[in-house]
């Protein structure tokens, strides 16, 4: 389901459970055999989640909040089975096999060292860590315990990339040569305490939408960009509000980004081929594209997959991972090339978060929002 009328992430996953109401769930989407899901937060995520089970006649096995009472209303809406008093009564329950992450950015790798520690798999919400650094740490635990740790960057799950993907790397399109791509939304200043502009929920442009963007572009680069340029405005609070960057990796493959938090723009991402180019618009969850061919400047039409399944791809994806395919198990590969950009840029910018104070004090310059 794409709408024509852009809306925000909350509208437009709304619209698309609507248009899904009444119809039976695709068959395909789940192959391997089910894990059983505990969910922490119950933020606007957690509850995409929990309706996205419902659509697949599935339901959350257990929740955990920080605050207890949320859980409760959490579990008696969805008809989770249990509400954990704590999360390590969740990460020692044998009856959990995997974990989604769902909380602020800054709060992840806690829930990550634990949860990979205490043997469970775990798909974490975009962005997955504050840093590189945070990252490579998670992947180290997960390597250590043998499960899987996934990214729940939706691009990266989406159908509709599978099959594009694959004909680019089938040759059909020639080489890869330029992604441009745009992403800004309007958030009102106001309470600047809100996730989107406070530097202690891990705030700025970047982190929140920069993700999607370099991701799109990342899945049909030939390698990890090792060259950036850019230009960043900062809000008041002190993290990025509206950026510019290019990218080039060493098969000369450009990357032109565009982010904005206070501008709204259109989530348009273009991508440049020898004998075509991929124009798709709400690309986050897109499940509709189309193809410009050079030739003779014909458009055709891809659909592939559908947005209100979002959720339940990502699912599918660690589940087929943890029952041993090894293509889903590197996605994870492309989270961490995200990663190195998004940290590389804020370091350039010279916006360090309150947990990166260590590496701010060495950088000499001041964390964001002090």
């Amino acid at each position: 389901m794409s709408s024509s009328t852009p809306l925000d992430s909350a509208a437009a996953a709304a619209a698309a459970y609507k248009a899904v109401q009444g119809k039976p769930f695709p068959k395909d989407i789940f192959s391997a055999p089910h894990l059983r899901w505990a969910v922490i937060g119950c933020g606007a995520i957690a509850n995409q989640m929990a309706q996205t089970m419902g659509l697949a006649g599935r339901k959350l096995v257990g929740v955990a909040n920080r605050t207890h009472e949320k859980a409760v209303a959490f579990a008696e809406r969805y008809g989770v089975e249990r509400v954990f008093g704590s999360f390590d009564e969740l990460y020692a329950s044998p009856d959990i096999d995997a974990v989604y992450i769902t909380t602020p950015h800054n709060t992840h790798i806690s829930f990550l060292r634990d949860a990979l520690a205490a043997g469970k798999h775990v798909l974490c919400e975009k962005a997955i860590t504050l840093n590189s650094a945070e990252l490579a740490e998670a992947r180290s635990l997960a390597a250590e315990h043998g499960v899987v740790l996934m990214d729940a960057t939706t691009i990266l799950h989406m159908p509709l990339y599978a099959k594009l993907c694959s004909r680019a790397a089938s040759g059909e399109f020639g080489a890869m040569n330029l992604a441009q791509v745009n992403f800004g939304s309007f958030k009102e200043y106001g309470d600047l305490t809100n996730r989107f502009y406070n530097p202690r929920l891990a705030g700025g442009a970047m982190l929140d939408i920069g993700v999607y963007a370099l991701t799109v572009a990342r899945i049909f680069m030939a390698s990890h960009p090792d060259e950036v340029v850019s230009l960043a405005n900062r809000a008041v609070t002190g993290v990025d509000q509206t950026s510019g960057f290019v990218t080039r990796n060493a098969e000369g493959q450009l990357g032109v980004f565009s982010l904005s938090l206070h501008s709204k723009q259109p989530k348009r991402a273009v991508i440049s081929f020898d004998k075509c180019y991929l124009e798709i618009n709400d690309y986050p969850r897109a499940d509709r594209a189309s193809i410009v061919w050079t030739e003779d400047g014909h458009r055709e039409i891809v659909e592939e997959g559908e947005e209100a399944y979002a959720l339940a791809y990502e699912m599918a994806d660690l589940e087929a991972a943890a029952a041993g395919d090894e293509s889903k198990a590197k996605l994870i590969d492309y989270a961490a090339d995200v990663m190195d950009t998004m940290t590389r840029l804020r370091y350039d910018w010279g916006i360090y978060y309150p947990e990166e104070a260590d590496l701010a004090a060495a950088a000499g310059v001041a964390v964001a929002g002090a």
